[in-house]
């Protein structure tokens, strides 16, 4: 507002003080006859109208606290003066009483133009602001008085009639910043009350006077319509949007786009009522139904669809849009940080699941002459004409044979068998480096799976048979072996009864009684390796009690 600039008239000038050429210490005769020298000059009805709003007590008052109260009268005719020619210069005039200044510039306010930049009005409307916070009813008061004691009107008594007329004064303020910012442009505008607001309340932190927060109020109701539209045109591009992720990423991206502009446009004009909601301890409920409805299309987005780049991205949207929402704010900043957790354990889980890929992929020719492949891998486990999916197999079993040949000495004979509940494949080889690498691939791509099941199907209540022993989570019901007479079932609880392995197979015995015991042949027994696994590991843990405890880990 650098630029030169003036007035031919100002609402000052229309006072009834100005309007007849007097002073606040003039007496009722000498108004009278100022009335009468004027009326040769001016429109008669306004004429006698400010003379008798200047000599009625009731209606006198209005016109004092409207005028420049506490400054002498040759000083004030200076300033309406100055007021004309330079409006702006007013702004920093100094020494004048904290109302007499907040009046000259809420004049001067009729001087701001379309050309002004945002930050020059914003500028001005802060400092009114802070002058009009320094009134006070008791210097009002005593600046009225001092001037009714020379001019010979009875003295005002009564501290409401000067509140009453104060607080309509302070309407006038709020009326002549807000009727500045609507000679701006519209984008201007918005960038002015923005900029007020977040230089008065240090961006949410503080609260702003009296004057900045009556004019956020009246912007936040004349902006009503345009946030009642904005809602539904954001609410028809969620629902758009949500239509449109069923088909992909490539169809809801553009959507996302139109979503994300409307979303800013929102912000960028609701932003001032954001701040100085903060800062008074309120909240503006349209900014948070919005933002709960984005979260609420983010959230689906990844749970429903799996789009977690576009999740992120609507997050950190709402999180830069909408950080004037503490309450909102931080249920964004918990949902950013799950998501990223989420994200970095999927990835986690990707690397983990492509070592596990690594790890038990394997293949090996069985054979001396005619060779079959025997394999494994994600895709499964192939052996001649069988394949089975990992997840069909149901049981594996496994174990070597020595034998002592003539003349070719000792060799072992291995077998490694596996299947689902209709059929199974039985491999047998020489190699022990074969046999021992597939079994370590079978049991990390199988076992760690089958042992989980077995400990589930206790836990549900179920017994499991294997061969004479019928497993319970709490125990076992071992076979009493007894010669000549019928066997004896004898439930044991883990702690009655040690394990060991003898002669090729699995043995479960009840530590009181050597008769008392089960034993599972390794190459036989489908899953014995798969219950010995379970048993040793809960022996292994002090005081456990059942199996499926286990599943509790540690």
């Amino acid at each position: 507002m650098r630029r030169s600039r003036s007035l031919k008239e100002s609402v000052l000038h229309r006072n009834a003080f100005c309007v007849m050429g007097a002073t606040s210490r003039d007496n009722r005769r000498r108004i009278v006859e100022l009335a009468g020298e004027k009326a040769l000059e001016i429109d008669h009805d306004v004429c006698q109208k400010a003379c008798s709003e200047l000599t009625n007590p009731r209606t006198r008052l209005t016109a004092e606290i409207a005028w420049l109260p506490g400054v002498s009268p040759r000083k004030a005719c200076q300033l309406a003066d100055q007021l004309l020619r330079d409006p702006m210069s007013i702004r920093v005039e100094p020494g004048l009483p904290p109302l007499a200044h907040a009046n000259l510039m809420a004049a001067a306010f009729d001087a701001v133009e379309a050309e002004d930049e945002p930050q020059d009005v914003a500028r001005f409307i802060r400092e009114i602001a802070e002058v009009a916070s320094e009134v006070s009813v008791d210097h009002v008061m005593r600046d009225i008085n001092e001037d009714r004691a020379v001019s010979g009107f009875p003295e005002v008594t009564a501290e409401d009639q000067i509140e009453a007329e104060l607080a309509e004064r302070k309407r006038y303020f709020r009326n002549a910043a807000k009727e500045a910012l609507n000679r701006l442009p519209t984008s201007s505008m918005v960038d002015a009350i923005t900029l007020v607001v977040e230089h008065s309340t240090a961006k949410g932190e503080t609260h702003a006077p009296e004057l900045i927060d009556d004019l956020v109020d009246s912007y936040e109701l004349e902006t009503q319509d345009f946030f009642q539209k904005e809602a539904e045109n954001v609410n028809k591009l969620i629902k758009v949007v949500r239509d449109a992720a069923k088909s992909g990423e490539s169809a809801a991206n553009p959507l996302i786009d139109r979503l994300e502009a409307v979303a800013r446009n929102w912000d960028k004009v609701a932003q001032p009522i954001q701040l100085s909601a903060r800062a008074r301890g309120t909240k503006h409920s349209l900014s948070n139904h919005l933002a709960v409805s984005i979260r609420s299309l983010a959230i689906d987005l990844f749970n429903e669809h799996g789009m977690m780049a576009q999740s992120k991205r609507l997050l950190a949207l709402l999180q830069d849009i909408f950080a004037e929402l503490p309450e909102v704010s931080e249920q964004l900043e918990q949902d950013a940080d799950a998501l990223e957790k989420i994200f970095h354990n999927r990835r986690e889980a990707e690397a983990r699941r492509t070592e596990w890929e690594r790890e038990i992929t394997y293949e090996a020719e069985i054979g001396l002459v005619f060779k079959d492949k025997l394999s494994i891998s994600p895709k499964g486990v192939e052996w001649k004409s069988h394949h089975y999916p990992l997840d069909a197999i149901t049981r594996t079993r496994w174990g070597g044979v020595r034998e002592s040949r003539i003349p070719t000495g000792t060799t072992t004979t291995y077998t490694i068998a596996f299947g689902d509940d209709r059929s199974e494949a039985v491999v047998e080889m020489r190699k022990e480096e074969v046999f021992s690498t597939f079994i370590d691939k079978l049991w990390r791509a199988v076992g760690v799976r089958l042992l989980t099941e077995l400990l589930e199907i206790l836990k549900s209540g179920r017994e499991i048979r294997f061969g004479d022993a019928i497993v319970r989570d709490d125990g076992v019901i071992l076979t009493k072996h007894r010669f000549l007479i019928a066997h004896e079932r004898v439930p044991c609880s883990w702690d009655q009864v040690n394990v060991w392995s003898a002669n090729g197979a699995f043995c479960i015995g009840a530590k009181d009684g050597k008769k008392t015991y089960a034993a599972l042949p390794y190459i036989e027994q489908p899953n014995a390796h798969i219950l010995e696994a379970a048993v040793r590991m809960a022996f292994k843990k002090p005081g456990l009690r059942k199996l499926s405890d286990l599943l509790q880990g540690d």
